[in-house]
């Protein structure tokens, strides 16, 4: 965290430095440069203007957005390589590798295009979050890869007149992308976006080959396999496999209907919670997306400092799914100041509840899930969540007793020893932290 800023400045640098050298290097005409000046500077406006008025709650449908650019530019890149090199490619020795980047390119850079405007769509609550369910979904989308495969045999048979199979490549592809993205749940897009950023890197990769450039290629390789091994971090938290993710679902895990949940909801004031953060020598707090949407990190942080100088225990757990993008819960207690080393992930503090003395939930919902562990039934069952509700006391807040992203009931809002601290989670924080100052 203390380096993130730096990083993020010398990326700024390397590609400044990148472009000015490579503008630098060639032949460019005075025409050419102040084209490029015009359409980089409007970029740059455009950017500028968009990152400052995301809010951080936005941070998720904006990372879902950015593979988009990256697609539909490498996508005409190949496409503008393909038109430039059409009617030579009978004297190229390396015709074949050349046309296959550009298959791959074209077609990696268009699913990464529209799936990415999907996940954002979904993201920003502009698009239903459930998942579409075309009957054979699965037999769609391997139909469309075999058109896609019949276009590259085309453009690999006949280069020079295979410009209309590369249109079919384009729109098939295009829609391919919508379908694959649109099928997974709201749940899913966590995982989602990760792939999506993997295929970024994958069309970078591609692109390189087009150009013949080693740089672009390597780097394209560093992002795809990093985005790969982010999604894989995130199955293994989920217990689940790619495949499922992408052409399953959480609505075809669960074994049945889900159990019905008897009992009450036991409702309580923040005079009882502040009494109970008191009394308690071991807090573990596990933040969810209503954290983000209420900005409720700072009144945390504030409340944490307190808890810590009366001499607790102060731990949180993350779990790898938690909010709407991967690290989103950690960039906000980042952002707030919150140590870094009391951060925890789900497998360094999931053991340690049944010592714990309070279980403080806020805004989280499907990571905190006892169906997940309890019943066949639920949609989310084998999911892999923190067990609050093996603390002495779990306290439960969010703005009601709603279902999470996932669309599953539960349970553990009716256990005995959880109590149900309901309201926006930045006023209720701060209510603790009145009542903890006051004492």
């Amino acid at each position: 965290m203390t380096t993130a800023r730096t990083g993020t400045a010398l990326a700024i640098l390397g590609v400044s430095t990148g472009i000015a050298a490579t503008v630098g290097s060639l032949p460019y005409t005075a025409t050419e440069l102040s084209t490029m000046a015009l359409v980089g500077g409007a970029g740059a406006a455009l950017g500028m203007y968009g990152a400052n008025r995301v809010e951080t709650t936005q941070l998720p449908e904006m990372v879902a957005a950015f593979p988009s650019l990256v697609g539909i530019a490498a996508s005409t890149t190949a496409i503008g390589s393909y038109l430039e090199h059409q009617h030579h490619f009978s004297e190229m020795a390396d015709a074949g590798v050349h046309l296959s980047a550009i298959w791959a390119g074209d077609l990696i850079c268009i699913i990464t295009f529209t799936g990415s405007i999907v996940a954002f769509l979904k993201l920003a609550g502009k698009k239903e979050s459930t998942a579409l369910s075309l009957p054979g979904k699965n037999a769609i989308n391997a139909g469309m890869l075999g058109v896609n495969l019949v276009a590259l045999n085309n453009l690999m048979a006949s280069p020079e007149s295979a410009l209309p199979w590369l249109g079919v490549v384009t729109v098939v592809g295009g829609v391919q992308g919508w379908h694959l993205v649109d099928s997974v749940g709201g749940a899913d897009m966590p995982v989602c976006v990760t792939v999506l950023n993997s295929y970024s890197g994958w069309a970078l990769c591609a692109e390189g080959f087009i150009l013949n450039n080693d740089l672009l290629t390597m780097v394209g390789s560093l992002v795809g396999c990093s985005g790969a091994i982010l999604t894989w971090i995130m199955c293994k938290g989920m217990n689940r496999s790619l495949a499922n993710v992408l052409f399953g679902g959480w609505g075809d895990q669960g074994g049945g209907s889900q159990m019905v949940i008897e009992g009450e909801a036991t409702p309580i004031q923040a005079d009882a919670v502040t009494q109970m953060l008191k009394d308690a020598e071991s807090v573990i707090i596990v933040p969810g997306y209503g954290m983000a949407v209420a900005k409720a990190q700072y009144a945390i942080a504030d409340m944490v400092d307190i808890l810590r100088k009366q001499g607790k225990s102060v731990r949180f757990g993350i779990h790898p799914v938690a909010g709407r993008m991967p690290g989103q819960m950690n960039v906000l207690l980042a952002e707030a100041g919150v140590p870094y080393d009391i951060v925890e992930e789900m497998d360094e503090c999931n053991d340690d509840f049944p010592s714990t003395d309070v279980a403080l939930v806020i805004g989280a919902n499907d990571t905190v899930n006892c169906a997940a562990e309890d019943d066949p039934g639920a949609s989310i069952y084998g999911m892999p969540v923190l067990r609050v509700w093996q603390a002495k006391d779990t306290v439960v807040m969010k703005r009601s007793l709603a279902s999470g992203y996932a669309g599953v009931e539960n349970p553990l809002f009716f256990k005995e020893n959880c109590s149900m601290y309901l309201g926006s989670a930045k006023e209720k924080v701060e209510e603790l932290v009145g009542g903890l100052r006051a004492k």
